[in-house]
């Protein structure tokens, strides 16, 4: 059970960063929407990083953690904000995974 609570903490990792790139292009009241959305996710992300690490291994449940997040981030990058995806950023997300 820890790991998929870990890994759904992940999601939630990747689900602040989406939040943050939303507000980025945002202001006003929709602005303050996503950074509410970014503290929200941030706080289920932490909230389940920490049950899950009350029986897996931090340095196991951490690495999987930021796993999980920097490439799901990059994916999402990708194909919803229109990012690049040239050699070089998808090389070192192979060697991230």
């Amino acid at each position: 059970m820890s790991w998929i609570i870990l890994i759904i903490a992940g999601l939630f990792e990747v689900a602040f960063a989406f939040c943050l790139g939303k507000a980025k292009g945002t202001s006003g009241n929709e602005m303050y929407l996503w950074y509410g959305g970014f503290v929200i996710a941030l706080g289920i992300s932490m909230g389940l990083l920490i049950k899950a690490t009350q029986t897996l291994p931090i340095g196991t449940a951490y690495a999987v953690w930021t796993g999980i997040g920097a490439v799901g981030t990059v994916l999402i990058g990708i194909f919803v904000f229109k990012e690049p995806a040239t050699f070089l950023r998808i090389f070192f997300l192979i060697t991230l995974i």
